[in-house]
């Protein structure tokens, strides 16, 4: 983002009196720096009563697109995350952040405060004031910060006092809080700790109350010393840990003979937001016979708290970033599988009135061609029925609405039905079509819905039939006798259905999308093939409606596929051994 003046002054007020009565405005504040700033960043207004005694012209301040001398925060997205955040709750902060302007490096204390718009309209504006900390000078030859962070030898001087380590936790949270990036808050923190402090080595590992192990992420060390890099730790082996945990204090002690700092002088604190731990530093001493003093203790206590702050955010932000484009994602998504629904109604419903049309115009003038014109219309009405069946049925699962009435099934039935229905659409297509049956002396009786059971075994052989180019359809059974408690009743086992194709397969890596809502595996597949692409989705929800899962598998594209769910046993049957079988 780059900061330069905006003639949009001229929008807040009266052409003739805009920029000049904001200027005053501004000035009448009585803050040392005042500024009105636009959610993209562009000034509107700037008051600085600091700039000629800095030797900036504020014009050029303002007007400039470079970046040497624009005013510009150091971590932009940072600082533009803030405004957005601010202009969507309408709720003003304060904040400590750095920028640069024109050679110079500026720690500024600011409080942001949206521009209340008007009843119905979006807020795009924010009044900025604030004041300067600090100044420091910007290295010309790599434009970072010279004397950003001013490390204090405690290794050298350890007996300094209370207001010095206040000042150095000051120093370290300001070079932590200067982004938002959480692997860049743990590296900056190890190597600002173990600079400062003169530490043999310093580790940083993330923490969260399930953990058994942790690893750690970041680690500053002295040249001489192994890293430990990535290596996971046991709690349950490391009781300096665990204790760090518990009381959320400073713990020091001799490392023991089997720990990873062998016999070192250990220093472990938990960093912490509001009283909870979410991450664990650990450090070694150079001066292996050094005891900390009270207000070193005292100093590592305040920066851990400090630093769980800024991590609690990081990850808050981090996580919002997610769900920010999970839900960018997902609308994408919707609105695809929308324009897709909608090809699918208006493709039969076109060829409907197509047809009709025809022959309302007379244009079939032979019984038989009008005949097929009927035909086809009816096969659209038909095609056209599906799709609104699945969207309706899609509608009545989401609002768990769907009507489901449990009572035994007779497996044969349900697979004689589902071959009448299917058998003919397959060999229209020259493929083989396979019902096998388990090996029972009696019956097979399942538990559930018959008709959504049937719903669900044409949607998958319908499917297979659709994928399938040449080889086959095979839909087979078998009877897995473990007890399970469904709808509060035990039955004797399940039954495992399966609907198994030669067909086009799906690759390994878009498999899971098979049932994502609103997910298709290939857009260029569904136009080519047809079909809403809720098939799947909705079986898999009267399946589990019922008591059972779907699973899918398919070895790649070309390799074909097979489906199967499970669904209750109502009563054992007698199975049919391989020597009977015989």
């Amino acid at each position: 983002m780059s900061i330069s003046a905006n003639s949009q002054v001229t929008n807040l007020m009266p052409e003739k009196q805009g920029s000049e009565h904001l200027s005053i405005s501004l000035a009448n504040l009585g803050a040392e720096l005042a500024f009105l700033q636009s959610g993209t960043g562009n000034y509107l207004d700037f008051h600085w009563e600091q700039s000629k005694e800095l030797g900036i012209n504020l014009l050029d301040l303002v007007d400039s697109k470079n970046e040497e001398v624009a005013f510009t925060p150091i971590d932009k997205d940072a600082y533009s995350f803030l405004l957005q955040q601010i202009l969507t709750n309408l709720v003003p902060q304060k904040c400590q952040c750095w920028f640069h302007c024109c050679g110079l490096l500026l720690e500024l204390e600011l409080t942001i405060t949206p521009i209340l718009p008007p009843l119905g309209h979006d807020a795009t504006t924010l009044l900025v004031m604030g004041r300067i900390l600090q100044t420091q000078s910007q290295n010309p030859e790599n434009g970072s910060a010279s004397n950003i962070f001013t490390p204090v030898q405690v290794g050298k001087d350890r007996n300094l006092g209370l207001q010095q380590y206040q000042k150095l936790v000051n120093q370290i949270t300001r070079n932590v809080r200067r982004t938002l990036n959480i692997d860049i808050i743990w590296q900056r923190t190890v190597n600002d700790l173990g600079k400062s402090l003169g530490l043999e080595r310093c580790i940083i590992c993330p923490y969260q109350p399930s953990n058994t192990k942790l690893k750690a992420i970041a680690e500053y060390r002295q040249p001489n010393i192994k890293s430990i890099l990535g290596l996971e730790i046991d709690l349950a082996s490391e009781s300096i840990f665990t204790q760090a945990l518990t009381t959320l204090e400073p713990v020091f002690q001799l490392g023991a003979g089997n720990s990873i700092f062998e016999q070192k002088q250990v220093l472990v604190v938990a960093t912490c937001h509001q009283d909870e731990p979410n991450g664990l530093i650990a450090a070694t001493l150079s001066d292996e016979s050094y005891i900390p003093t009270t207000a070193e203790l005292v100093f590592v206590k305040d920066l851990a708290d400090q630093l769980g702050t800024a991590i609690a955010h990081a990850i808050l932000y981090q996580e919002l970033s997610i769900a920010r484009q999970e839900a960018e994602d997902a609308s994408h998504l919707k609105s695809e599988f929308l324009a897709n629904v909608s090809h699918e109604i208006r493709t039969p419903l076109n060829g409907m009135i197509g047809f009709l049309k025809l022959i309302l115009d007379g244009m079939a003038d032979d019984p038989e061609e009008q005949r097929q014109f009927l035909l086809e219309a009816h096969k659209s009405s038909l095609h056209l029925l599906d799709v609104i069946n699945d969207i309706l049925d899609f509608a009545r699962i989401e609002a768990g609405k769907m009507e489901i009435e449990l009572r035994s099934v007779k497996l044969d039935e349900l697979f004689n039905d589902v071959e009448s229905f299917m058998r003919m659409q397959a060999e229209q297509k020259k493929l083989s079509f396979q019902i096998q049956m388990p090996e029972t002396s009696d019956e097979v009786m399942v538990y559930g819905d018959y008709q959504r059971l049937k719903q669900v075994m044409l949607n998958l052989v319908g499917n297979a039939i659709k994928f399938t180019h040449e080889g086959g359809i095979t839909i087979s059974a078998d009877v897995v006798l473990k007890k399970i408690i469904f709808d509060e009743q035990q039955f004797p086992g399940i039954v495992r259905l399966r609907v198994a194709d030669t067909g086009i397969g799906v690759s390994l890596d878009k498999q899971d999308k098979l049932f994502q809502l609103f997910s298709q595996v290939d857009g260029s597949r569904t136009r080519q093939y047809g079909g809403t692409g809720l098939g799947l989705v909705i079986s898999q929800k009267l399946v589990e409606t019922m008591g059972g899962e779907v699973h899918f598998y398919s070895l790649g594209e070309g390799l074909g596929s097979t489906v199967t769910f499970s669904v209750p046993l109502y009563q054992q049957p007698v199975m049919v051994s391989s020597s009977e079988g015989e």
